[in-house]
């Protein structure tokens, strides 16, 4: 018989040890690894019950079986609509994370009464506000008339109680750090009593066919808290997030087992709730005028969707011995790898000067394809030559010095021709309107000689 032996667990990360130690190997944490009550023998181990008993062979099928494919349910908010993939889908689990004063909870309580609006038996149940806190929000959003149902609670074994008896089609969890099983003894919000509390909701979810929404705490590195099996258990991972000082917030599916991954939806924070933005473009591009030096617009892709944005770039002579590199809204490697590919393959120094690069609006751009924007827009800096009105740029940019096509190329002329662009700098292999005044780049030595042209 094997002889039973304490599980030590991280309470940041999950990470098991056969002992107790100050810090996490893993993440780092220190005096966050607590032993894990409960467990009465070594992982791997089986009871003398279940090792006498027999399990039941499991039925195998083909592929070529008939697929029901099952209604999404429409939220009313086309921005969360979009994020998911078109809808919710019945049976579906959803883990949204964000920072605290987001609009999570404004959020969800929209997308709660927009589903009860339309039909769907809804219930929002919350372990962290009052029933009196809710309504307030609900007031102030003038949202009262919904016929969606209310709860407050966070005993495991009451919430399924609940949803047995109601039977609903969707249900909005807020959240799941709160939640506790009177099985285990460990304390809410620790990683036995979330990953317990997850897997018993989404087993839920899975056998009625309803749709499960769980709210998820964030770490001060803005990962979600809690063990990493949760985010395994759930089909789709949302963050929603927002840049201090704007109004704007962007719901972004990092894992979506129903749509595209890394889609995303754009709301501003108004006075009476999250207000869907159209046309996302225009949000975060400039107001116009006059050209001004250092800035380009870049034509990317976030998802499925178009999206223009501006760079914005500051180069000025350094008097420090190592010169300045600032970085907002990009990769800070990636402007690296840029300046050294401009110095060695197109003759241009930057080493003496303070490089300063900036995305307009507050967005955080990560592909590949804004190279030969944030290029152009240092170019334009350090040559103090501005680039043409209503010129947008997208292109990669390999340490060759090439200029490599980019997917989607003939969707990001097309945005941009929407916005009123009639030029547009891009790799050589874009097809896209005949009407659209192009130029074909094939090298990063051709960028710059385009921008000394423009002096």
């Amino acid at each position: 018989m094997a002889r039973a032996t304490d599980t030590y667990v991280c309470q940041s990360c999950g990470a098991v040890y056969a002992k107790w130690a100050g810090r996490c190997d893993a993440c780092g944490s220190w005096n966050s690894i607590e032993i894990e009550e409960g467990a009465s023998a070594p992982p791997g181990s089986l009871s003398a019950s279940a090792a006498a008993s027999k399990g039941r062979a499991i039925e195998l099928e083909t592929l070529d079986g008939d697929v029901k494919a099952e209604a999404r349910l429409p939220t009313g908010n086309a921005e969360f609509d979009r994020a998911v993939g078109g809808g919710l889908v019945p049976g579906g689990a959803l883990l949204i994370g964000g920072d605290p004063g987001v609009g999570k909870s404004t959020l969800l309580l929209q997308i709660a009464t927009g589903l009860a609006e339309r039909g769907t038996r809804t219930l929002y149940l919350s372990g962290e506000e009052a029933t009196a806190q809710i309504r307030m929000r609900a007031r102030r959003l003038g949202l009262t008339k919904s016929p969606m149902s209310l709860a407050t609670g966070t005993s495991m074994r009451d919430i399924l109680a609940t949803l047995k008896a109601e039977k609903p089609q969707a249900v909005i969890i807020d959240s799941i750090q709160t939640l506790w099983s009177d099985s285990l003894p460990a304390a809410p919000g620790t990683v036995t009593q979330v990953r317990s509390c997850a897997q018993e909701l989404v087993r839920f979810a899975k056998n009625t066919g309803c749709v499960l929404i769980l709210v998820g705490h964030v770490t001060k590195d803005g990962q979600l808290a809690g063990p990493r099996v949760v985010e395994h258990l759930v089909d789709a991972v949302l963050y929603f997030e927002a840049e201090t000082g704007r109004s704007f917030r962007i719901l972004r599916a990092v894992k979506n087992r129903f749509g595209a991954a890394h889609e995303i939806g754009i709301f501003e924070m108004t006075g009476g709730g999250l207000k869907e933005v159209p046309n996302p473009s225009a949000l975060f591009l400039g107001e116009g005028g006059e050209p001004a030096t250092g800035a380009a617009i870049f034509a990317g892709i976030e998802g499925t969707r178009p999206l223009l944005c501006e760079f914005q770039a500051l180069v000025s002579p350094s008097t420090l011995g190592a010169p300045r590199r600032a970085v907002v809204g990009w990769d800070s490697a990636r402007l690296s790898m840029l300046l050294a590919v401009l110095d060695t393959r197109c003759g241009m120094d930057f080493g003496r000067h303070d490089v300063f690069l900036n995305v307009a609006g507050g967005l955080r751009i990560s592909e590949p394809a804004a190279d030969l924007a944030a290029v152009a827009a240092l170019l334009s800096s350090r040559l103090d030559t501005p680039l043409p009105e209503k010129l947008a740029i997208f292109g990669e940019i390999g340490l060759s010095g090439a200029v490599r096509a980019v997917p989607q190329m003939d969707t990001r002329m097309a945005e941009a021709r929407k916005l009123g662009f009639e030029k547009i700098l891009c790799p050589n292999g874009a097809d896209g309107d005949k009407a659209t005044s192009r130029r074909r780049v094939e090298q990063a030595a051709d960028v710059v000689a385009y921008v000394k042209s423009l002096a």
